[in-house]
This record gives C-alpha cells, sequence and structure tokens, in this order.
C-alpha cells in the first residue's frame, strides 16, 4: 500500500490489514519490534487547523522512529498560489512521506502522484479516512467485529465522515443507515456508485431502532461557517439525547469523532454516559495511524 487517499480506494483486504495491524500497534506500544520510518523525516501539511490529527500522526510518527515537520498553510508557498504539483516535486525530493489536511481531494490526489513518496489523507472535504478507521477499530474491541452489525449516522450525511463510512460499508458489507434532512442527504450517484447495505432516510427514530451503533459529528464543519444558522435550524430535530440512544439496541454504541458541541447534535448528558467509548474512540486514532504510516512506509 503505497498511500492511503481514500477508504473508496481500499479494498476489504487492505482495510482489515490495517485493523489487524492497529489492534498490534496498541498491544505492543513502546515495545515495538520495528521502527519502519527509523532515518526518515515526514512532512504534516495542514490548512485546518486541528487537536486530534496532529497530535496522534506527530506522536505516531516518532512512535515508529521517525522525524517530523509541521507545516501549517502560512508556513509554505501553497497559501500564496504555488501549485500543488510544484510543491510536491520539490518535498518528493527532500522528505520521505506526507500526512496532509486540506479542502480539497484532488489536491491530496495530486501530491501524491507528483512528490512519489507515500501520501496520507489526514481528511479532506470529501473523506475522512483515518478517522474510519480508528472507529472500525474501536467498534471491533466493544463489540467483537464490524460484521452483521447496524451503524446509524446522525447528522450531516453528505459530510466527509459519512461519506468514508459509507465506503466502509460498501467493502465490509454491515449495514449503515444515514440519518438526515433530505437537503443533508449523500446523493444518488454516490450511493450508486458505492452500492452495500446503506439506507438513506429522513425519520430518525426509525434509523435509531435497533442499532448497534449510534454515530454523529459536527453540523458546522471547518469551511462551512457561514451556513451555521441555517445547518442548525435544518439538523435541529437529529440531536442524539437520552430519547434517542434508548431505542436503540441494548448496549449499543454512542461514538462522536470530536470535537463535541454539547446540546447540538449530542447532549452532554449522552457524552458523559458514553466517554469511555467516545475517547477510547479519539486514542485508537494513534494506533490506527500508525499502522497506516508503517504499512504506507513499507510500500
Amino acid at each position: 500500500m503505497k498511500n492511503l487517499l481514500s477508504l473508496e480506494s481500499l479494498t476489504a483486504e487492505e482495510i482489515r490489514r490495517i485493523l489487524a495491524l492497529a489492534v498490534e500497534m496498541k498491544a505492543t506500544r513502546g515495545r515495538h519490534a520495528e521502527h519502519p520510518l527509523r532515518h526518515q523525516c515526514w512532512a504534516m501539511m495542514f490548512s485546518k487547523s486541528s487537536t486530534r490529527t496532529r497530535v496522534s500522526f506527530e506522536v505516531g510518527i516518532r512512535e515508529l522512529g521517525g522525524d517530523v515537520i509541521f507545516l501549517a498553510a502560512d508556513d509554505i508557498q501553497l497559501g500564496r498560489g504555488e501549485p500543488i504539483k510544484d510543491t510536491a516535486r520539490v518535498l518528493g525530493r527532500m522528505v520521505h512521506g506526507a500526512v496532509i489536511r486540506t479542502f480539497a481531494q484532488n489536491d491530496v490526489d495530486e501530491f501524491a502522484k507528483y512528490s512519489g513518496i507515500p501520501t496520507i489523507n489526514a481528511l479532506t472535504d470529501e473523506e475522512h479516512p483515518c478517522q474510519i478507521l480508528a472507529d472500525l477499530q474501536t467498534i471491533g474491541e466493544k463489540l467483537g467485529s464490524i460484521d452483521g452489525k447496524v451503524v446509524t449516522f446522525v447528522g450531516d450525511g453528505a459530510c466527509n465522515v459519512p461519506v468514508s463510512w459509507i465506503w466502509a460499508a460498501a467493502r465490509l458489507g454491515f449495514e449503515l443507515r444515514i440519518a438526515a434532512p433530505a437537503a443533508f442527504q449523500p446523493s444518488p450517484e454516490l450511493l450508486a456508485k458505492a452500492g452495500g447495505n446503506i439506507k438513506v432516510i429522513d425519520d430518525l427514530k426509525a434509523a435509531v431502532s435497533g442499532a448497534d451503533v449510534l454515530y454523529t459529528d459536527v453540523w458546522v464543519s471547518m469551511g462551512k461557517e457561514e451556513e451555521a444558522a441555517y445547518r442548525l435550524a435544518q439538523l435541529g430535530g437529529y440531536q442524539l439525547n437520552t430519547e434517542i440512544v434508548a431505542l436503540a439496541k441494548p448496549g449499543a454504541l454512542v461514538m462522536h469523532c470530536l470535537p463535541a458541541y454539547r446540546g447540538k447534535e449530542i447532549t452532554d448528558e449522552v457524552v458523559e454516559a458514553h466517554a469511555q467509548t467516545i475517547f477510547d474512540q479519539a486514542e485508537n486514532r494513534l494506533h490506527a495511524q500508525k499502522a497506516v504510516l508503517s504499512l504506507v512506509a513499507k510500500g
């Protein structure tokens, strides 16, 4: 595996390989037998701010023996109009890999093409593959396997997180339900392309009924701030609260990729009741990403 650009680009076998290695990475943290990034320096190029993504990747690169340079948008010429392909050609001669968190998926794809070095998508507006890999690892820890489970995503069903969930469901075969108002549902073209057992409905109670996993994300993502009032009005009826959670299967997991805006997409009470799962989920970003780093470093 040379790059991780999207979940769409992965096979079921590759996803399961990443997850198996993530479990191993977690179990052997601090005593890894191999350090595949030894003598390597990786660039982290972030056009969007981050807490979990930045810390988990920086720690992960160092724990695998590498060094890291963090480059924010103001630190490089990308923010001043230099073409992605030119930046890629330069960095490809100086660093050994790149982790990119930005707006356009095409920027990540183009960087990988022209740099010739391992490239990891740390979030774009179209996909968030590393997050969903960590989520799948968490579900495996808590429920034994994703196989045969029902995952319900609640909220903005057209943003990067549910899109990556769509590709995960298409590849691994579990049932995915997306509860969202019509204006925030994934496109029919995407659903047709993905295939799989995916149901999109606007009835929140029906979507969560009997589900094994309930999942939500912020209603106003970075870059969508001008739409905040509209989004809050449209999505206000899609909150994860105790009444809604009670409709899921007994013992169902409640997950959130964080940051959580308590009182909006999820209540404070539900966050605290399911904090163990939510923060295990956050921790697993480190282990899942170390698995990805190791695999792409080995090619």
